[in-house]
């Protein structure tokens, strides 16, 4: 179960570093999402920090609305908690979504100029998100194993990249597609500047 001294303050959970959040910001959202499926999970804050290998601050600091959180500690919390990635970046949909170029929440790499934003999430009955890549050729980015069961999908919009398993990644160029484990470590690898793909990310 949580432990009460791993509450979060609800005075903390709308303010950070002295900035307001608001309701509706993607740090409010990954906020109650972290809360609401740790809550689930029956973890307090310093075994889902430990289970994800996070530092308990930096876990604290994004519960509370805060922090500028990456794609790998959001990726490592995840797994943790057995649940999708977009499930903790993106408020339930309405019927009908629309997501300007440029728009949405985003989410950069630690370690590669890779920018990953969440399209859509896995609706109920489904088992599949969906991302707008774009990366540029200064560095990889290379991929843990996500949970079981997980193939990804990318499809190459523009520019060339290679894509696929750490050990053997495919050259792609725009209108290729590949499929492959995610739940093995992976790599999306950008050739040339300005590369973008959508990537589908399936859970069976």
């Amino acid at each position: 179960m949580v432990k009460p001294d791993d509450a979060v303050n609800p005075v903390d959970a709308v303010e950070s570093d002295g900035v307001e959040q608001r309701r509706g910001s993607p740090l409010a959202h990954i906020a109650a999402a972290l809360r609401r499926e740790r809550g689930r999970a029956g973890l307090s804050l310093s075994e889902l920090a430990k289970k994800a290998g996070v530092a308990k601050s930096t876990l604290s600091q994004l519960e509370s609305g805060g922090g500028n959180p990456s794609v790998e500690t959001l990726w490592a919390l995840s797994v943790a908690l057995d649940v999708a990635f977009a499930a903790l970046v993106q408020p339930a949909q309405p019927q009908v979504r629309l997501v300007r170029a440029g728009e949405g929440p985003r989410f950069a790499a630690d370690r590669a100029d890779y920018l990953a934003t969440v399209l859509s999430t896995c609706p109920p009955n489904a088992r599949r998100d969906l991302y707008l890549i774009t990366a540029e050729p200064d560095s990889a980015r290379e991929s843990d194993p996500h949970m079981p069961g997980v193939v990804e999908h990318v499809v190459l919009s523009t520019g060339r990249a290679l894509v696929g398993p750490t050990d053997d990644p495919v050259e792609l160029a725009p209108g290729d597609y590949i499929s492959y484990p995610g739940d093995l470590p992976h790599v999306f690898r950008a050739l040339e500047p300005g590369t973008a793909a959508v990537l589908v990310s399936e859970h069976v």
